[in-house]
């Protein structure tokens, strides 16, 4: 059966409607890029990066809040000291392996220097997962030269998935994992808003999954698929990044951080000792130039108002994570490693049998 979203194989997640791509990219002036390194010399390369390029690119001047969240802290998203401070992002996010993340925040640095927004201090955001078993991360492929053609791609619209960016040689709850992406339509009172999500999913125990309930991991377990260790396997991580239009302050960002881990913790995601579970939230509601020396005027949506971001969010993290899964292809890697696809056949007979059984 060919890879597909999970939306198109019959299974809705939630009951929020989705924007037009069901993508980070529904959210206006999002962009997304990605770069993808797959070859076998000189040494072997299943990895890459992903860049997220809020107000049509010019965030580095026009500032959106921000807030972030660790369920996990195994992991590394720099720029978060600065961000907790001041509650705003000011840069481009990159989401790559773990050895490549000084790489990629050279690069931001150094587009921003060729580009001439140079006039200030620059602390990029740059997040990672570990690709180690099956792209040689010792060689530390990503450059420079991969950051710019992953920014100069970034484009609105529907999105890659799965074996795409720096979600190329991620695996997630022992499939093939990676990349992947979701939106919702959210109304409240004061106003109607998109919300987007985008991961990059590498985290999981096989028999923790659960795709809308079913406990899909049991059913579809190592008897029946392969799993890609031989050894014991490491937890992994999972980098969320969520984006909406909606006027929230650095507060509220946060707290739709945290909600992450609802969506998370549906698809089986428990925050492993080892697990680098770390969240992004932005709001492009208000506009904040750098260099402004005048008095602005802030909206923000009543926290009263907030719940149904909140759902939301937990919809979208969770059906982007499965997005990632049902869009991965099975991939050979490092010394012949090979982590498989979620059999999407097997997937549909499993849901089937879990409603029929209800």
């Amino acid at each position: 059966m060919s890879r597909d979203r999970i939306r198109n194989l019959g299974i809705t997640i939630g009951t929020f409607p989705t924007g037009k791509h069901n993508a980070i990219t529904d959210v206006p002036g999002v962009l997304v890029g990605h770069t993808t390194l797959l070859y076998d010399q000189p040494r072997v390369a299943r990895t890459g990066v992903t860049a997220i390029v809020p107000r049509d690119g010019a965030i580095w001047t026009d500032y959106a809040f921000a807030g972030h969240y660790a369920f996990n802290g195994n992991g590394e998203m720099t720029g978060m000291l600065w961000l907790e401070e001041s509650g705003m992002l000011g840069s481009v996010i990159g989401i790559t392996n773990t050895y490549a993340v000084g790489a990629v925040h050279d690069a931001l640095i150094s587009y921003w220097v060729d580009h001439g927004k140079d006039d200030g201090f620059l602390l990029p955001v740059v997040a990672e997962t570990y690709d180690g078993w099956l792209n040689d991360i010792n060689a530390f492929h990503v450059t420079k030269e991969h950051v710019y053609q992953a920014l100069a791609k970034a484009s609105s619209g529907s999105v890659d998935e799965g074996n795409v960016g720096g979600g190329t040689g991620m695996i997630c709850h022992a499939f093939k994992g990676g990349i992947g992406t979701a939106s919702r339509l959210v109304s409240v009172a004061c106003g109607s808003y998109t919300l987007g999500v985008l991961v990059q999913a590498n985290y999981g125990d096989r028999s923790l999954l659960r795709v809308n309930g079913a406990p899909v991991g049991r059913d579809i377990d190592h008897h029946q698929i392969a799993l890609p260790w031989v050894t014991s396997p490491w937890d992994g991580s999972i980098i969320v990044v969520i984006a909406t239009d909606a006027p929230l302050l650095p507060a509220q960002c946060k707290r739709l951080a945290k909600r992450a881990t609802v969506g998370l913790a549906r698809v089986g995601g428990t925050g492993h000792n080892s697990s680098g579970d770390i969240f992004l939230a932005f709001a492009t509601g208000n506009h904040l130039p750098c260099n402004c020396s005048t008095l602005r005027s802030l909206e923000m949506v009543p926290h009263g108002q907030m719940n149904a971001f909140f759902d939301a969010v937990a919809e979208a993290v969770e059906e982007a994570i499965l997005n990632a899964l049902s869009m991965a292809e099975t991939m050979k890697g490092l010394h012949d490693r090979v982590a498989y696809a979620l059999p999407l056949d097997q997937l549909k007979r499993v849901l089937i049998h879990y409603q029929a059984m209800r």
